[in-house]
């Protein structure tokens, strides 16, 4: 009786589904390899030199950008460098009876140092506290001047979110040729190697996701 029964058992076929999920999981795994490798190279989003009314020259990475905007200036693609500025740290460390010079004043140092005429450098109003309230003084000043398009000079990384701001925030405002520092340490091809570019690439990215959001991520208070 016993051999009747397990005679008449159909045995469960085995599932043919998984080497659907195995081909999947593998195409997973080599995209996000892909995205890994490249992810610096597709961070670095630069324009082609042109004439434009203006230099400026975003905050950071003290001296290089400065110095950038100043050998830009001397190949004459344009008259005027604009520097944006910060209320702080000197007004925390005024609190404290202590003098700070900002960044700005070290960049005009530098930019007339290199060969830029004092009277070509200009530190736009109002102050600032990130990339995205550099992009709209920027922006603003295009449209107060009655001018049309500025060379951004930034570090190389940095370029790709300095483009999102710019479509985002300043785009009605004028045309913005995106450049970044020519001698830039950054390995857009090997970022994972270095602290510095890891968290660059971080950063970034985070910035970037931001921006295409709408901003919703406001600065610190």
């Amino acid at each position: 009786m016993q051999e009747n029964v397990d005679a008449g058992t159909v045995p469960p076929e085995p599932s043919r589904r998984w080497p659907w999920w195995a081909g999947f999981l593998a195409a997973l795994v080599i995209a996000g390899w892909l995205v890994f490798l490249n992810v610096g190279r597709w961070l670095v989003l630069e324009n082609p030199l042109q004439k434009a009314d203006a230099i400026a020259v975003l905050s950071g990475r003290m001296p290089n950008r400065a110095l950038e905007a100043a050998r830009t200036y001397k190949q004459g693609y344009a008259d005027q460098v604009w520097l944006t500025h910060s209320t702080e740290p000197a007004a925390a460390l005024a609190r404290l009876s202590i003098d700070y010079l900002g960044e700005e004043s070290y960049s005009k140092q530098i930019l007339m140092h290199e060969g830029v005429p004092e009277s070509a450098i200009h530190v736009l109003d109002p102050p600032i506290v990130n990339t995205a309230d550099e992009v709209r003084v920027i922006g603003q000043a295009l449209r107060k001047e009655r001018q049309h398009t500025v060379i951004v000079v930034t570090s190389k990384v940095h370029t790709r979110r300095v483009r999102a701001l710019w479509n985002r925030i300043a785009a009605t405002n004028g045309s913005a040729i995106i450049r970044g520092v020519s001698d830039d340490s950054f390995d857009p091809a090997h970022w994972w190697r270095t602290t510095t570019d890891v968290l660059d690439v971080v950063r970034e990215i985070l910035g970037i996701a931001n921006a295409w959001a709408g901003l919703p991520l406001r600065p610190s208070p």
